[in-house]
């Protein structure tokens, strides 16, 4: 492969405009095929809620409105519910009489059961039909037989009502899940995102090259479409007219953007940077590059398990306890021979104390503040329990281009010849350069502005195939060419400085000054200061790095070498990144992977977290869990400590929050009436507040 590469590279440097980056290789892209089987679906389990990341974003969005919505209007009702309740009154030593209170009540606390208890009750008949009831069965069966029972009471059982803790509890579970779903950042318009890097029309040209702007969606294999400079190319094709400096770095992820010549093949969705070009086109619709992609992300985004909370777990058992405590304290009380009035009002004091509105708080409020702390950190979390997860990670793979680098040409060395110095060269190189557009081109001029070095005017600039640039400055004639032209041109230079850099993957670029060599410049994408940071931090936390491109060998190694990581995978297609990571997961290992291109949403998927580092393409960002605001690869080590803390703290608030319970059950059911302490249902609301309570600040204490 390599040499093939070289081979082609020896060829095209001779008439590229001072250009020394392998071409992509386009054997590449034909395997995209090849991918398509091994996504198994591995099973659905949707957690109750907070589970399903990958909603539309509008339906999410309503929810979250319709949370609040219920919550607001149920909170509202609940004020006449808490003042007419007689247990409520004795409690602060008053006694209001108001006509009719018994069915003022029940008409009020029925609308709350229906309107704001309604989405429990139909989450818990869903997770019951999966056999896996958890948060929402819970609930529901307080909340039901609650209301139930009450209702009992206003037509004629002998008992007192549960209104208005019916009426609490659905308030507070109301609040917690809207917390918590506003804090999930609605995930997954990553299709709607790749869909809209295709550009919607194109220019096709007729029999008599007349141009006709027809949708892309219109477009036939071998019709014939033009691109003008700065256009996205509309689909997958073969270059017939025109050359041109092409960036794929979102679809590839190489670096440089790529030169390419008639009968070169180009992507659709990338960006046609200098020439015009006619292409003929060869995929079109799902046979294209993007459309590949797409499916990719779409396969693995179902594919990945969904995790569930812990929350869900512990609403699992305390719904099967709250069922046996019941029935257990219905029948003891029985076989006492207590009456079935006193008997039932035991079995559901029990039950609906087994469902602690703490319980409905404990994860939201920690996820509120975690996902307030990351936000100030710039972290986005996108999917809560793939960030919980976080906190056991083995391995995070990097992409190279833009998260690792910065993805843009930087000048690394300065060769002058005898007879000059470093900032000769760069101060003729710049000046020259100053009128390109290309990255090359850039890069020398930024590198000379941080040097503060003046750029001197210029006269009669051109390009001029198979030399470079070329333009009149001070009088003197000044080039900026590729090897290809000064070897050519039998120069001497030191060669073996030379093809070390080459080695190391970096361009190099040739000054002349009236036909004699001034220097070199050799130009490579610039590693982030930050990553060597967070490569060594990882390190100290026993975590694996490794580096994931497309770039080559030579660049990809020598990056790696900066910056002290563990392994290296370079030349690896887009389509194959998810392979990749999932043969890494195939060790046991939980994996991150970070990336911020279209080319690294099927890994990002893929993986057990997915990383997008904020600079990136929308695209990468919606199919990542988590983004990087600040692109700042040390964000990645910050995550994971933030995703520690935050199991603990939740951890914590389940103990708070259930502990209560483990209280409050046995005493509910009446363990201690032999010597005349029954927990009355008031006394019960009290202990329950305080829970909440101890929830709430706790969560509050969590820091970063």
């Amino acid at each position: 492969m390599t040499n093939q590469r070289d081979k082609t590279h020896n060829d095209r440097t001779q008439h590229s405009h001072h250009h020394h980056q392998e071409p992509v290789n386009h054997e590449r892209h034909r395997h995209a095929d090849e991918h398509r089987d091994h996504h198994a679906h591995e099973g659905h389990n949707h957690g109750g809620h907070g589970g399903h990341g990958h909603h539309g974003h509008h339906e999410h969005g309503n929810m979250v409105k319709d949370f609040k919505k219920r919550f607001y209007i149920s909170l509202f009702v609940t004020i006449p519910i808490l003042i007419m309740s007689p247990m409520i009154q004795s409690f602060i030593g008053v006694d209001w009489q108001v006509p009719y209170n018994q069915y003022i009540l029940f008409v009020l606390a029925s609308f709350i059961f229906f309107y704001g208890g309604w989405p429990f009750i139909t989450g818990g008949l869903s997770e019951l039909k999966e056999k896996n009831p958890g948060m929402m069965t819970l609930i529901g069966l307080a909340i039901l037989v609650a209301y139930v029972y009450s209702s009992l009471t206003v037509f004629g059982l002998e008992g007192k009502d549960f209104f208005w803790e019916l009426a609490t509890l659905i308030d507070i579970m109301l609040l917690g899940h809207w917390i918590e779903m506003r804090s999930v950042m609605g995930a997954s318009n990553a299709l709607e995102e790749l869909v809209k890097l295709m550009p919607s029309e194109a220019h096709r040209l007729d029999e008599n090259d007349e141009v006709q702007d027809v949708a892309v969606s219109d477009l036939r294999n071998n019709d014939r479409v033009l691109v003008k400079p700065g256009e996205k190319i509309p689909v997958d094709g073969t270059i017939i007219n025109g050359k041109s400096a092409i960036d794929e770095s979102m679809l590839t992820g190489e670096s440089v953007p790529v030169e390419k010549y008639k009968g070169d093949e180009v992507i659709g969705g990338s960006v046609n940077k200098e020439g015009s070009l006619t292409i003929q086109v060869e995929k079109t619709g799902e046979d294209s590059y993007l459309s590949q992609v797409i499916t990719l992300v779409k396969e693995a985004q179902e594919s990945r398990s969904r995790t569930q909370d812990i929350t869900n777990k512990a609403a699992k058992w305390l719904f099967y306890v709250a069922l046996a405590a019941g029935f257990i304290t219905l029948f003891i009380w029985l076989i006492l021979g207590y009456s079935f009035d006193v008997a039932l009002e035991r079995m559901v004091t029990v039950m609906v104390i087994t469902c602690p509105h703490a319980l409905g708080l404990a994860a939201p409020l920690v996820i509120a503040v975690s996902t307030s702390i990351s936000a100030k950190h710039g972290l986005l979390i996108r999917n809560r329990a793939n960030f919980e997860g976080a906190r056991n990670l083995n391995a995070v793979v990097f992409d190279k281009t833009g998260t690792l680098t910065k993805g843009e040409f930087g000048v690394t060395n300065i060769v002058p010849a005898e007879r000059y110095n470093e900032e000769e060269v760069i101060s003729w190189a710049a000046s020259l350069e100053q009128n390109s557009e290309h990255p090359i081109a850039t890069g020398i001029v930024k590198s000379a502005k941080e040097k503060g070095i003046k750029l001197k005017k210029i006269s009669d600039f051109e390009s001029i195939t198979g030399k470079g640039i070329q333009g009149v400055i001070n009088g003197k004639k000044v080039n900026v060419v590729s090897p290809g032209y000064v070897t050519g041109q039998n120069m001497t230079y030191d060669e073996k400085l030379f093809n070390e850099m080459s080695e190391e993957g970096k361009t190099v670029v040739f000054v002349l000054l009236d036909d004699e060599l001034a220097g070199m410049i050799a130009l490579a994408d610039i590693v982030r200061e930050t990553a060597k940071e967070a490569i060594a931090a990882l390190k100290e936390n026993n975590i694996h790095s490794i580096m994931l491109t497309g770039d080559n060998k030579k660049v990809a190694n020598w990056v790696a070498k900066q910056l002290d990581m563990d392994e290296v995978y370079a030349e690896v297609l887009p389509d194959q990144k998810a392979d990749q990571v999932k043969k890494i997961k195939e060790k046991g290992w939980k994996v991150a992977m970070t990336g911020d291109g279209v080319n690294d949403a099927p890994a990002l998927a893929t993986a057990d977290l997915g990383i997008a580092i904020g600079a990136g393409t929308d695209v990468a960002m919606e199919t990542a869990d988590v983004v990087l605001v600040k692109s700042n690869p040390k964000d990645v080590v910050s995550l994971i400590d933030l995703s520690r803390k935050t199991y603990r703290k939740m951890i914590q608030n389940l103990w708070w929050a259930t502990g209560y319970n483990i209280l409050a059950i046995p005493l509910a059911a009446g363990v201690l009436a032999p010597i005349g302490i029954v927990l009355s249902p008031a006394v019960g609301a009290v202990l329950m507040s305080l829970s909440t309570i101890i929830v709430a600040i706790n969560a509050k204490l969590l820091k970063a």
